[in-house]
């Protein structure tokens, strides 16, 4: 079956058994599932039992496919994503994405935990991402392009919606929520980085870096979706602050973020 045949099937599939479209998509990131707590859930689905959706294998990925109302608005939501470390391709990982804009989704807001390459970052900071650099071996769009799915060669001057940045910022400042703005980088890990190539991504302009967010993000700027995105910065790349990190570790600072992110994605839903 051709791809987009499977996305089409998968949206008719999930089309069939909700009773509300949503407007905007949520991708859940890891440490950062909390916010599924605050949907008002009309029907969730397991990856299992989604056709042709993957199934996630990280630990702290629930893998739900969750469809509701935040803040009175229809929304849909990952409750756990697909990595390009899992040993999927591309085109798995960003199938989701695919298939909200089939269902009708408008916007896509995006979560992580990345690592912090800014020297004036600080664990648990929240970051806004206003642009990103692409470092995966493999890109989404590589391939036979279908038109349906937007242009084969999609402007990315401008990926992340400076709108919802901008509105963002002013939710943060009226809850005294410190935050920062800048340039993730995405790598296909799933080991961290040496502190020679921490180096390396900070000399080539990058603030964060995570091993998700770029793909979905670089498919969803294809399909024309406004995209916002927040990074949790759960550990530092920073000369003289780089310390071994366990997944423990990741989890615990995410967390710590977590309701600040929480409250700015909340209060955006509501005033888009």
């Amino acid at each position: 079956m051709k791809y987009i045949d499977q996305v089409k099937e998968t949206t008719e599939f999930l089309r069939n058994r909700i009773q509300t479209i949503p407007e905007t998509g949520i991708i859940l990131g890891t440490g950062l599932g909390a916010l599924a707590k605050e949907i008002e859930v009309e029907i969730s689905f397991p990856y299992t039992e989604i056709p042709h959706f993957p199934v996630s294998t990280v630990e702290s990925h629930s893998g739900r496919l969750l469809f509701g109302k935040l803040e009175g608005k229809p929304v849909v939501a990952m409750e756990g994503r697909f990595h390009y470390y899992e040993g999927y391709n591309m085109k798995q990982v960003t199938f989701p994405v695919r298939v909200m804009k089939f269902l009708g989704v408008k916007r896509l807001m995006v979560s992580n935990a990345s690592g912090g390459l800014n020297p004036d970052y600080k664990i648990s900071d929240l970051m806004f991402i206003n642009d990103q650099i692409d470092l995966f071996p493999e890109s989404p769009l590589t391939g036979a392009n279908d038109n349906e799915f937007g242009p084969r060669f999609p402007d990315m001057s401008e990926v992340y919606d400076k709108g919802m940045i901008a509105e963002a910022l002013k939710i943060a400042k009226e809850h005294n929520i410190p935050v920062q703005e800048g340039v993730y980088i995405g790598v296909k890990g799933p080991n961290l980085e040496t502190p020679a190539e921490y180096k390396y991504l900070r000399i080539i302009g990058g603030d964060a870096v995570g091993m998700s967010t770029v793909p979905e993000v670089t498919v969803a700027c294809q399909m024309g979706m406004p995209v916002f995105a927040i990074s949790a910065i759960t550990d530092l790349g920073v000369e003289g602050k780089i310390k071994k990190v366990s997944l423990e570790d990741v989890i615990g600072a995410a967390n710590k973020a977590e309701p600040g992110m929480t409250k700015i994605i909340r209060e955006l839903i509501a005033r888009l």
